[in-house]
């Protein structure tokens, strides 16, 4: 191995890790094996070249070089003759991961590596909830049809007893690389592997309850667990509980989409909850002590003297609980003062007494302005 890592990569001492970086890679495309057929004249100028990158590339291990020359970096991390694998980690497939985007498969540079199993696909349902279902949580179960894996085969679509077998054409990767020349230079495409359609296996003997496809169509019903506090269009994720993926790869997510039924008493306000208490004039004008139905139970409610329509009376605590935190809302209570109709003599008199003692006005009875009214319209 040549003693100048400078001259290796064909840079001046004061390159810059940019003008370091486009040498290596120039070099690299011209002596990689994969470009050479595995010509091991190629492949040894390739390590060559990369321990001379990695050593430069790295401020302090040039430092030593530049200090003591190769001798200097034995037991530094990069000692001449290393090779590039062991300076990668990996391999010369991790190495062109890092410069051109992902290693080649069939007739692309280095070792393809698997592009994992497919995923199914996700399942969205709807839950109707009630009420008090969102506000305090709920277990629920939702059922719908759709892919479940097959039993026959526990997914894998091959008969039991039987086993798939790697694509010889990806190689189990799933997409075949190739490599073409353009005046850019190299470009390397891919497409999902003709031959066993993007699997990267192939049933030779395919289950016949599936049919090689590892799952069937069936009604499925997973238990959802609500949580308290939620509101109308919440969605749930439910992480790999949607559809298998063919051939036993990662399944989907089951997204709940969320409807609430709207409460006859309670209308809610984010955490909080709003109602009305209706209360009688007397009530209002003289105070008193009112009961109210709450989501939690029965509450007595103080109506100050002098209470007006509109009044707001808070509960606190009785509203619905944080979903991403700890405690409840408010309960806010309006109150509405009730005018008393149809009146007894009595009544009426009495009426007629407060008014006078108070000096309001009002209608003068029988013969008065509203008895004419409903005369006329009678």
């Amino acid at each position: 191995m040549a003693t100048d890592y400078y001259e290796l990569l064909g840079v001046d001492r004061n390159a810059s890790e940019d003008e370091l970086k486009r040498a290596y890679r120039q070099l690299a495309r011209a002596l990689h094996p994969d470009a050479n057929g595995g010509d091991p004249v190629s492949e040894a100028r390739f390590k060559e070249v990369t321990v001379a990158y990695e050593t430069l590339r790295d401020p302090e291990r040039r430092r030593r070089y530049d200090t003591f020359g190769p001798e200097g970096m034995r037991g530094a991390g990069a000692a001449p003759g290393a090779g590039a694998g062991d300076v990668f980690g990996g391999g010369l497939g991790d190495l062109f991961d890092a410069f051109f985007g992902g290693g080649g498969g069939a007739g692309g540079f280095g070792s393809a590596r698997p592009t994992g199993p497919r995923r199914g696909d996700d399942v969205e349902v709807v839950l109707d909830l009630r009420f008090e279902e969102a506000v305090f949580g709920v277990e629920r179960d939702v059922s719908w049809r759709g892919p479940v894996a097959c039993m026959t085969c526990a997914g894998s679509g091959a008969r039991p007893g039987t086993s798939p077998t790697t694509c010889p054409d990806c190689r189990g990767v799933g997409q075949v690389r190739r490599v073409r020349q353009s005046i850019l230079g190299q470009v390397v495409t891919s497409a999902p592997c003709a031959k066993c359609r993007g699997y990267g296996e192939i049933v030779s003997s395919p289950c016949q309850d599936c049919r090689g496809e590892g799952r069937k169509l069936d009604d499925r019903t997973v238990t959802v667990e609500v949580p308290p506090g939620v509101d109308e269009g919440t969605t749930l994720r439910i992480t790999g509980t949607g559809s298998p993926a063919p051939r036993g790869g990662v399944p989907g997510d089951l997204y709940v989409h969320l409807r609430v039924a709207r409460h006859e008493q309670f209308v809610r306000s984010g955490s909080d909850l709003v109602t009305q208490l209706h209360v009688a004039f007397t009530q209002a004008a003289l105070g008193a002590e009112v009961q109210i139905t709450t989501l939690d139970g029965a509450e007595t409610i103080a109506v100050a003297p002098g209470t007006q329509t509109g009044k707001l009376v808070k509960l606190r605590g009785h509203g619905v609980p944080h979903v991403r935190g700890r405690g409840r809302g408010d309960l806010h209570v309006e109150v509405v003062v009730d005018t008393p109709t149809a009146l007894d003599k009595e009544q009426e008199h009495l009426l007629r007494e407060l008014a006078r003692t108070r000096g309001e006005a009002v209608a003068s009875g029988e013969g008065g302005l509203f008895s004419r009214i409903r005369s006329s319209l009678g």
